[in-house]
């Protein structure tokens, strides 16, 4: 049986947890202090302090085996585009704590405090059918596991835009990062640290976690058809293209849009009088460094365009040289 604690037995891997304990540990009081995890992470993440691929440790670490939150699986049911109303309600609920966990199937895992407007702002608009765990706990001291259980179905309904009923035992004065004496994430663990931390290389083993860190995605940006229709021949030429800037940028993604809808097969959309001349579609691509967005986009637009047939030379396993 392999031993899982073998990138410990090195330096760098012993160093590489033990300034993950000390994250978590710091977490840990400001929570009790009545901060929300979703801030305190992103906040650790933007300023370098921890990697993408601590973060699910730490919630399971802390919201699930330590802290006990009360917690919801969700499918959304239909498409959430403004999160203007989510967080005037939420900000209220001082009682509470919600962490919302966004699973964005190509940019990954968001994590969101619902009451954070800057939260919403990269994850929306939230695609019906996707997946979304919802944790609540109490902001201080204990609430009952009744009261924390509502709170998730309650936020449910609240994400809908449906109004919640006798809300009156989430209401208090919330803490945010904005308010009191609290230091800066970097503060803190440069506070307790007291030798510098060495410059060797992580290990392998922790660097494989990462498959749950979150890419970065662009905007949507549009594509209106010009051809009569988007037929056969139109989609067979943004096939092309896609595989195209996918085979040249292998780490990218392209995310294609209709109506709102997230579509995963082109071909499932887009068949003969579907979708019509002037009718936009819209794409945004993702992944680490992301490049030739704008060649992208005009090579699409042609694709929707009566010169489709341009992209169509080639065998049909004929990767285009476009990028």
């Amino acid at each position: 049986m392999e031993n899982s604690l073998n990138f410990l037995s090195r330096k760098a891997g012993f160093n590489t947890a033990l300034r993950h304990f000390k994250s978590v540990n710091s977490f840990v009081a400001d929570m009790n202090e009545g901060y929300n995890l979703a801030d305190l992470i992103n906040e650790a993440l933007e300023e370098g302090a921890i990697e993408r691929y601590q973060a699910r440790a730490i919630l399971n670490a802390l919201l699930v085996d330590k802290f006990g939150y009360a917690y919801l699986t969700h499918n959304l049911q239909s498409l959430v585009d403004d999160a203007g109303d989510i967080v005037s309600v939420v900000d209220k609920w001082g009682k509470v704590q919600i962490i919302v966990c966004y699973y964005h199937p190509q940019a990954g895992l968001y994590l969101i405090n619902p009451a954070n407007a800057g939260h919403w702002e990269g994850a929306l608009p939230l695609v019906k059918g996707e997946y979304l765990a919802v944790f609540v706990g109490p902001a201080r001291g204990k609430l009952d596991a009744k009261t924390l259980k509502s709170a998730t179905t309650d936020f449910v309904k609240v994400l809908y835009g449906r109004a919640v009923k006798n809300d009156g035992a989430y209401k208090g004065v919330r803490t945010t990062l904005e308010q009191g004496s609290r230091p800066s994430f970097s503060e803190v663990e440069a506070a307790a640290v007291s030798a510098p931390a060495p410059q060797a290389t992580a290990p392998a083993q922790p660097a494989q976690a990462r498959g749950g860190s979150r890419k970065n995605i662009t905007p949507r940006y549009s594509v209106v058809v010009t051809n009569e229709l988007f037929h056969n021949g139109n989609v067979e030429a943004w096939k092309k293209i896609i595989t195209s800037y996918k085979t040249k940028y292998s780490g990218l993604d392209v995310l294609v849009w209709y109506e709102n809808e997230r579509i995963n097969d082109i071909n499932s959309l887009f068949k003969w009088g579907k979708v019509k001349h002037g009718v936009p579609i819209m794409f945004s691509a993702a992944g680490e460094e992301i490049r030739d967005v704008r060649k992208l986009q005009r090579y699409l637009y042609e694709g929707a365009s009566p010169r489709f047939e341009a992209f169509l030379k080639g065998g049909l396993d004929q990767v285009l040289n476009l990028f």
